[in-house]
């Protein structure tokens, strides 16, 4: 069964060495690197024990991925490395969690770079023996590793609630930062002990909920990585989760019950209508905050749908122009930011359908209560789950500190693209937390120097090719971007899309800058 936006990965699992864990210290020191495939001794943060250490020898090889969703290629001439499976727990948290640390087995193959990868929905990072993101990792040279935060499944978050009905503060924390701390302090130190030298340079990449994970590491870690890739971010959490249910209120105070067919074409009028502002008519709203086409335009307007013609309403019309403007509360003060015209209805504005990882949020977390229908939201109702949330759980989950100080005073890079035609995490909540994060620090020019965001016209949530309508970031240009950055000190001040049949080829300018003609010029 495929899931939306969610890796389902088969798995197979080989046999495997077992040690227990060993109290040591990580080695850097310049001896050969080892090419046995064997656990070694690990070291914890603080307040992590190490329940067992394992290593499975992989062969490498061809990989094809025939459950990924959305749709993987094949990743080809992966060259052999060893899996070191570290379970870990947190005294008093009653957790079990896996860490995988992936590493090309001949040292010859390593790049001498460590690679941490973030998770999607509530999924904290892929393990699975058919790891996309590591298997792609060692590839390309890279130390790969995942953690699963010990909340297994992507889709599922009745870990949330505890027996009793409370929250799991032990695996929300996790969720939340723990565990990709831990991640990175036992990942780094399983590689300087495998290869008997430490990693040159760590990474940190992640989309959606790896976004937000990048950007708690960059907030609260701000030793772990380097570099920071953190795409699509899931930031100010409680905010954009319980926002994404708002069209189940509108919908219902509006008195419409809308069909696909019928947003599909609000959508299709509005990319209509404010294609061509850039100049170009391509099939794409290259900034859709200037687009102000109101949906009230196409009241009257008869749509096929399903072989049945529809007269669009003004009732709908309105539901949809509030759609875009963003959920309110019942008096008119705005809470946070609407879907992009021109990004897709399908997952967050669906009829009786809340999309549902904002649907388990607000069931698991906010509620407590999972028999909550988010589909009976009114207008009133929402707005006590939106101030609940953020109430209940900001001080855990937010990851919105504008305070960078620390992370750029270590050298950190911070490198964000977000698509434009994002469908599931407005893109207005990103240009917002960048927007703190200038005022904060006096002004674009100083945030620059280590944290630059792309906003990519006509590209979905995390850039592929099912719902976007233009030019996809060029594989791997964005984190070869960040290397070269953290390494050799040139900052991106473009990021290079490559048309959906690949045959062209295009720099977007960071923000706050326009591609205008090739170049770059002022909003």
């Amino acid at each position: 069964m495929k899931r939306p936006l969610i890796m389902l990965i088969a798995a197979v699992m080989p046999a495997a060495a077992v040690i227990l864990p060993v109290a040591s210290s990580a080695a850097a020191d310049n001896s050969p690197a080892t090419t046995t495939c064997a656990p070694v001794p690990v070291a914890a943060p603080t307040g992590t024990k190490v329940v067992s250490v394992d290593a499975v020898a992989r062969p490498g090889g061809d990989f094809t991925f025939p459950n990924a969703y959305p749709p993987a290629d094949p990743i080809t001439d992966v060259p052999a490395w060893c899996d070191v499976r570290i379970v870990v727990t947190h005294p008093g948290a009653n957790d079990t969690v896996t860490i995988k640390v992936s590493l090309p087995q001949d040292a010859k193959n390593w790049n001498g770079r460590f690679q941490a990868t973030g998770g999607s929905g509530y999924s904290a990072g892929d393990i699975s023996d058919l790891s996309i993101p590591l298997i792609g990792a060692v590839k390309k040279g890279y130390v790969g590793a995942a953690t699963d935060a010990g909340v297994k499944d992507g889709l599922d978050a009745s870990w949330g609630l505890t027996a009793d009905g409370r929250t799991n503060t032990g695996l929300l924390t996790n969720f939340a930062s723990r565990s990709v701390h831990d991640l990175a302090v036992i990942g780094k130190d399983v590689t300087a002990k495998f290869y008997q030298r430490a990693a040159s340079y760590s990474y940190f990449t992640g989309c959606s909920t790896g976004g937000r994970q990048g950007y708690a590491e960059a907030e609260y870690h701000p030793t772990d990585f380097q570099g920071i890739l953190a795409n699509a971010p899931a930031v100010d959490w409680n905010r954009f989760e319980i926002a994404t249910l708002w069209s189940q209120a509108v919908f219902n105070e509006e008195h419409v019950a809308p069909t696909k067919c019928e947003l599909d074409a609000f959508t299709s009028a509005a990319v209509a209508a404010c294609d061509t502002l850039d100049g170009v008519k391509d099939g794409v709203i290259d900034n859709p905050a200037t687009c102000t086409w109101d949906a009230r335009r196409l009241i009257g307007t008869k749509v096929l749908c399903d072989g049945k013609e529809l007269t669009i309403s003004k009732a709908l019309a309105v539901a949809v122009d509030k759609l875009w403007a963003g959920p309110v509360t019942p008096w008119g003060k705005k809470l946070w930011y609407g879907q992009n015209k021109g990004s897709s209805f399908d997952f967050i504005a669906a009829y009786n359908k809340p999309f549902t990882v904002p649907d388990q949020w607000a069931k698991y977390f906010v509620t407590k209560n999972p028999s909550f229908d988010s589909t009976k939201l009114t207008y009133a109702t929402f707005e006590r789950v939106f101030a609940s949330a953020t109430t209940q759980y900001d001080a855990v989950i937010a990851d919105n500190n504008p305070n960078l100080s620390k992370f750029a005073k270590a050298g950190g890079k911070l490198l964000t693209w977000h698509g434009q035609s994002d469908q599931l995490i407005p893109t207005l909540g990103t240009v917002h937390y960048r927007r703190q994060v200038d005022a904060l620090f006096g002004g674009t020019k100083r945030v620059d120097d280590f944290y630059r965001l792309f906003l990519l016209p006509g590209v979905d949530h995390c850039g592929t090719k099912l719902y976007s309508t233009g030019p996809l970031v060029k594989p791997g240009a964005d984190l070869d971007a960040l290397v070269n950055w953290v390494e050799k000190g040139d900052a991106p001040a473009t990021l290079p899309v490559t048309s959906p049949d690949g045959t062209t080829t295009q720099d977007i300018c960071r923000y706050p800058m326009l591609t205008q003609d090739s170049h770059c010029g002022t909003r």
